[in-house]
């Protein structure tokens, strides 16, 4: 790649493809890499203006004549979780959470495998060997962290340290948030809700770091696998005209914040 490619990003557009959330649709991607020393400067540029990091791709849905991906970011300082939440949070009481550097390990890919092989079967992650993995983790020119969730043990009170894995989050320290990239669980750990708790944590997470926001992707209206983001409130959702506050009844929408 030159210094001028590194230095000026350029932007690729995908071809069409079925879309995983929306039956009968097609998606199309815009994408551009993101390396060499201002890499992370550029992702929270790109975050701002709705991409996502997928390894050293940074890319935003593009699809004609769909908008139906929006993105949204938690406001952490004024979040307070409902009573549902509370529940999730009280039945993880016994989880302590941990952030890492990005450094895979076996432990971490066991539980990824088993994530992948109980609920994404079929999707396009289900063949990712131990090396794709490490590539998932490694390949990342930004700020990146690993928060490892493990159960409370005997010792946890001397160590401060939990014992089995049971969960991992991905995820990007932007100037003004906490970007999740990707999280998974051991499925057999369902019942605790994992995936709502790691999402608590983080709000927590960024309320402790000072910073304003937890950027969750993208919120599809109508997908079971991506509606649920919108249950975080009071949040803020990228439109043409900027990022549109939508408040604790989940209907209001403000102006455009900066």
């Amino acid at each position: 790649m030159t210094q001028h490619s590194r230095d000026t990003p350029q932007f690729y557009l995908t071809a069409p493809s079925p879309c995983p959330y929306l039956p009968g649709r097609h998606e199309r991607k815009v994408f551009t890499h993101l390396v060499g020393d201002k890499a992370g400067d550029l992702n929270d540029l790109l975050t701002h203006g709705g991409f996502r990091r997928s390894q050293s791709i940074a890319y935003r849905p593009a699809c004609d004549q769909c908008r139906a991906c929006v993105s949204i970011r938690v406001i952490a300082n004024e979040f307070r979780p409902s009573r549902n939440f509370k529940k999730v949070l009280a039945r993880n009481a016994d989880i302590i959470s941990e952030q890492r550097n990005a450094v895979p390990t076996s432990e971490q890919y066991s539980v990824f495998r088993a994530y992948l092989d109980q609920r994404h079967r079929n999707g396009g992650m289900a063949d990712m060997t131990v090396l794709d993995y490490a590539m998932m983790v490694e390949d990342s020119h930004v700020e990146t962290r690993l928060i490892e969730y493990r159960r409370r043990g005997p010792d946890s009170g001397i160590t401060g340290r939990g014992e089995d894995l049971i969960a991992v989050a991905l995820t990007d320290v932007l100037s003004d948030g906490l970007s999740m990239v990707y999280s998974f669980f051991e499925p057999s750990e369902e019942s605790r809700s994992l995936g709502t708790f790691m999402i608590l944590d983080h709000i927590a997470r960024a309320r402790r770091l000072g910073l304003p926001y937890v950027y969750l992707g993208y919120w599809i209206e109508g997908s079971k696998k991506m509606d649920y983001k919108g249950r975080y409130l009071p949040q803020q959702r990228l439109a043409p005209s900027g990022w549109l506050r939508v408040d604790a009844s989940g209907e209001s929408l403000s102006e455009p914040q900066d």
